[in-house]
């Protein structure tokens, strides 16, 4: 009896092993960033009140720094015009983008009453690039959030967030932005976002 019960037990490790190793070999690189931020988005959700906007804000700037590709995201945002601007003006506009978008995570999930955020464990490759799905679910509501992901040195970093699962951020956002670049360039550009991000913080 003793030694049946000893290879059942020597088996149902085996699997185990097996299964635990299946896992990792499965895990994708490209997941693990945007399951970070969101640990993070929760754990200061969670402490949303006492942190203030401010408060919420620079404990998100790290993780969404490491997270999130901001001068890429930027170029995107820009479109065409990015080509004709200076270092200078690119490098403002980088900054003003990187603090509107840390600023709108930071007002919009400002405190915590259940919810979650599942990533799926598995990204789909798209040419070179990766898409990672996720959703929040914060009672009866589901709403989708994918990520576009590429490969940035060493490490994947968001490029694209598709709203509702589909509706490209960048493209929307160059949409937003196309008429004041047009009409007052990146100096009436990096005005129009430093404002956006102005109110945000306001609390």
């Amino acid at each position: 009896m003793i030694k049946g019960w000893f290879r059942a037990a020597s088996l149902a490790v085996a699997l185990m092993t097996a299964g635990a190793v299946a896992q990792a070999e499965a895990a994708d690189p490209a997941v693990a960033p945007v399951q970070s931020f969101y640990d993070t988005l929760i754990s200061t959700m969670k402490q949303g009140k006492a942190l203030g906007i401010k408060g919420r804000y620079e404990k998100l700037k790290p993780v969404a720094e490491a997270t999130f590709d901001l001068p890429g995201m930027t170029r995107l945002s820009v479109g065409p015009a990015w080509n004709t601007m200076s270092p200078a003006d690119q490098d403002a506009l980088i900054k003003a983008l990187s603090r509107y978008t840390i600023a709108s995570y930071a007002a919009n999930f400002k405190s915590f009453d259940g919810e979650k955020f599942v990533v799926e464990p598995a990204a789909k490759d798209r040419n070179a690039d990766k898409v990672v799905f996720s959703k929040l679910i914060a009672g009866a509501e589901i709403v989708p959030f994918n990520y576009l992901m590429r490969k940035n040195g060493a490490s994947w970093k968001v490029i694209d967030i598709y709203l509702n699962g589909f509706v490209s951020q960048m493209a929307k956002q160059r949409s937003d932005f196309g008429a004041t670049v047009q009409s007052g360039g990146a100096a009436a550009l990096q005005k129009k976002i430093d404002t956006l991000a102005d109110k945000l913080m306001k609390e």
